[in-house]
């Protein structure tokens, strides 16, 4: 069994019920998710050794957060109780031509006041297989970027294969530095790359004359894009860009491109997702699945397939997490897409 750890910030997330606008009515519905927490429920479903490493506070609503984690067979040895709060994310769901909504409330959370010295990696890592950061966590203050940054360090050293996904958030990005200055510094220390086109701009100054809101995505541009990537970071083994079709909050198109150092592309299925349920946490889903895939398969292919059928069904659950299971993702990897009852 394979062994991964993730290092980033839980949340509270308060979502208005249904389609509701924020505080239309007088109830939010309370559940928990984050990037790297997302990714660390997915892997234990899947069969994997999940650690996820975080700053909680010692309070009921840290206890909460922890106890859920739990429940999904993550381990939470390391976690430090420490700090005043949880960060909080409000979530208001589109549809249609209204988009969903996000708004941080996490400004002086446990995780933003952690600092180096805080964790010992070493111990952590001891084991492992796998280290898994995003771009939201050095976003979200200078401190959390020195300990995302020396977390990927270390795990490199170590031996242990460094994934990234690069998820720019703008709205966090308020410390002072852009994200490029931290991001390419983080991204020197990663082995696979996973990001959206957005992504790729904006988190690492990559520019590329797309749309990112359009609708139809060409295939050529996205090949080119991650071989730019793979020249600027010569440490990268793969870059993986993930390619949504927006055409509406409730109907997107879904699929991603693999490039690998050996110059072997791979576009993967592309599904047609219509009435969605909940897209938050679907980047989270893919990095899980291509975690999974090539940990499992040792094939890139497979494994972009996995992430991609695991990702689609995430748009199908409430929630930040997945709630699949490896023979649901790889049903659907072999066409099984009619949603007919199962008895």
């Amino acid at each position: 069994m394979s062994t991964v750890v993730t290092f980033g910030e839980v949340m509270l997330r308060l979502k208005s019920p249904g389609f509701e606008r924020l505080f239309q009515g007088p109830l939010l519905e309370a559940t928990f998710g984050g990037a790297e927490a997302n990714v660390a429920v997915s892997l234990s479903q899947y069969g994997f050794d999940a650690r996820f490493v975080s700053a909680i506070p010692a309070n009921n609503v840290g206890d909460a957060c922890i106890a859920e984690l739990r429940r999904h067979g993550v381990d939470t040895r390391h976690v430090r109780r420490q700090g005043e709060r949880l960060g909080i994310y409000f979530l208001e769901s589109g549809a249609n031509q209204r988009a969903s909504k996000v708004t941080y409330d996490r400004a002086g959370s446990a995780i933003a006041g952690a600092k180096r010295g805080d964790f010992d990696w070493e111990a952590i890592f001891d084991g492992a297989d796998w280290f898994h950061v995003s771009g939201v966590t050095p976003a979200i203050s200078a401190c959390a970027a020195d300990l995302a940054l020396e977390a990927a360090q270390t795990a490199r050293t170590k031996g242990l294969t460094v994934s990234c996904d690069y998820n720019y958030r703008k709205n966090l990005w308020r410390y002072g530095k852009k994200a490029p200055e931290v991001m390419r510094e983080l991204v020197k220390q990663v082995h696979v790359g996973i990001a959206n086109e957005e992504d790729c701009q904006k988190a690492l100054g990559i520019e590329i004359d797309v749309d990112v809101h359009a609708g139809a995505l060409e295939e050529d541009t996205y090949r080119a894009l991650a071989q730019r990537v793979l020249e600027e970071f010569p440490n990268l083994a793969k870059q993986v860009i993930t390619l949504r079709e927006s055409h509406s909050a409730d109907r997107n198109g879904w699929s991603a491109v693999l490039l690998n150092r050996d110059s072997h592309f791979a576009h993967s299925a592309k599904y047609e997702i219509t009435d969605i349920v909940d897209r938050v946490g679907g980047g989270d889903s893919f990095a899980a699945g291509l975690i999974y895939g090539l940990l499992a398969y040792r094939d890139d292919r497979k494994a972009l397939e996995f992430a991609t059928a695991a990702s689609c069904l995430k748009h199908s659950i409430l929630g930040d997490f997945n709630r699949v299971s490896v023979g649901e993702v790889e049903a659907l990897m072999k066409g099984e897409a009619s949603g007919r009852v199962q008895r």
